[in-house]
């Protein structure tokens, strides 16, 4: 197992972190308090505090991938601002959706100011981020802007589809990975294309770095699907088995579903039964994806698709000390606890 930590691929740089706070002091007095907090910037009464303000793993690919394509990190903080903001965007909502009440041991946006805050906050967000990159001054600014763009559309796609598979009896994986090449590796995709872009690199570096996110992306949703279930609470800030609670068909389980023979036939049993689970029950349902092989299954396929970023490099010529930093945060992504 790698002994690869955030501290060693970093949290995104200084000018990073203070052109994301000049761009939400842009947001008018009663959002811009409401984003502040989401960030951890603040409390719910606007007092500054030091708080835990997320991974920054989008930002700082995106000033990975201009570096490793020849250009300047500075070239690529717009776009590392503009990928936080969708990112962030997304968080709020996805808290909204499932009713989430707590994220990174805090209470949630709606939980705190209710529905039609929560989705405004959001809003503002994705209104900066292509603010910000139209802003810059850029050459590349508006081809930058329409990768964010594209990425934010098969986010939602992506997100949409989830939503539907909560009233749908069957999903096939196929379907499943689908839903999570939108949901979760179309920004982690354009965020590595956006430095690239920034940087002035060639369409076909764009592209090699545009397949290095789209991998990683997918290592990232299994690897937070299996945290979903057997994460621990302490860390993930969320109860033990919790997409289990809300019967989330996550990839794990739907592989389980799908090639679990016998388990699998059982675990769809549990799915449909009416009545919520207590803990006897959920500790059941784990089991039988474990049993079932979904749980080996997805840290396999995690590893493969990391493998696969790496690939994705190969042609991509690049500073040692870049290629081995791309790796590294390819390999923190799989073996993260949070």
């Amino acid at each position: 197992m790698t002994t690869t930590t955030l501290s060693a691929v970093g949290t995104g740089s200084d000018a990073v972190r203070a052109a994301l706070r000049e761009a939400v002091s842009r947001l008018d007095e009663t959002i811009r308090p409401v984003v502040s907090y989401h960030f951890g910037w603040s409390d719910q009464h606007g007092q500054p505090v030091e708080g835990n303000g997320g991974k920054s793993i989008r930002s700082r690919l995106a000033l990975l991938a201009a570096e490793a394509t020849g250009g300047d990190a500075a070239a690529a903080v717009p776009g590392a601002v503009a990928v936080e903001l969708v990112h962030n965007f997304s968080l709020v909502h996805d808290d909204l959706m499932d009713r989430d009440t707590t994220r990174r041991h805090r209470a949630t946006v709606w939980a705190l100011w209710g529905d039609p805050v929560a989705v405004l906050a959001g809003d503002a967000m994705l209104a900066l981020a292509h603010e910000v990159l139209l802003d810059c001054g850029a050459p590349q600014a508006v081809p930058a802007a329409r990768v964010v763009g594209t990425a934010t559309r098969e986010l939602i796609r992506g997100q949409a589809a989830d939503v539907e598979f909560e009233q749908r009896s069957e999903v096939s994986l196929a379907e499943c990975v689908r839903m999570a090449a939108g949901k979760t590796a179309a920004l982690l995709s354009a965020s590595a294309a956006v430095g690239a872009v920034l940087a002035g690199a060639r369409p076909r570096t764009v592209t090699a770095m545009e397949h290095y996110g789209h991998h990683v992306g997918l290592a990232f949703q299994l690897v937070d699907d299996l945290l979903g279930i057997w994460g621990e609470p302490e860390v993930t800030g969320k109860p033990v088995w919790s997409d289990l609670r809300s019967r989330k068909k996550s990839l794990p389980v739907v592989w389980t579903l799908e090639a679990g023979g016998t388990t699998g036939h059982e675990l769809a049993q549990w799915l449909s039964r009416p009545e919520p689970p207590d803990e006897e029950s959920l500790r059941h349902a784990a089991d039988l994806v474990d049993r079932g092989g979904g749980r080996r299954w997805a840290r396999n396929e995690a590893r493969r698709r990391v493998a696969l970023a790496e690939q994705s490099l190969a042609a991509v010529p690049m500073p040692p000390q870049s290629r081995r930093e791309l790796t590294d945060l390819a390999e923190f992504i799989v073996e993260r606890s949070a």
